[in-house]
């Protein structure tokens, strides 16, 4: 009888053994897998909060302070809406600002930038566009100085 109790210990001690070698494996599993779905451990991290920030109202938006739109810098006028939804979608209004052509000039670009850059047909908007850039963005008259002329050249004494 006595035997059989010491195997009936046995197994038991053995039962018990597999038993928390189980329960450590199933933890040992459940972190893996949670280490795959979540790598960074996040769960362990302090949860950081973002700000958000209100968007302003559609108003403000397309705001025009002093004749100038807030948003692109672009002088309010006839034709700025459509400018601003179809220039400022691929480039900064910055861009067209300072570039300041004629008709042709502006023509000639818009067409080299639907050869190579991928720019939609304007349609009726392409005359918009151009009578807006030109009334508002023509070319500067004053640029560089003149070149010097009628000067008294002379040569320096050394």
């Amino acid at each position: 009888m006595e035997d059989q109790d010491k195997f009936k210990s046995g197994i038991r001690s053995i039962y018990r053994l597999l038993s928390t070698l189980m329960v450590l494996f199933v933890i040992t599993a459940l972190g893996i897998i949670y280490l795959i779905n979540d790598p960074t451990l996040s769960y362990f991290k302090e949860v950081e909060t973002t700000e958000y920030v209100q968007l302003e109202a559609e108003d403000d938006f397309d705001k025009i302070e002093n004749g100038i739109h807030v948003r692109t810098g672009f002088k309010d006028a006839e034709g700025l809406m459509t400018v601003v939804n179809n220039c400022t979608n691929c480039h900064s209004a910055q861009l067209v600002i300072q570039n300041r052509m004629n008709e042709e000039r502006w023509i000639a670009t818009i067409r080299w930038m639907q050869e190579t850059q991928n720019l939609w047909d304007l349609g009726k908007n392409e005359e918009i566009i151009v009578n807006y850039l030109v009334t508002n963005y023509p070319p500067k008259k004053k640029g560089r100085r003149e070149i010097l002329s009628n000067i008294d050249w002379y040569e320096l004494k050394e």
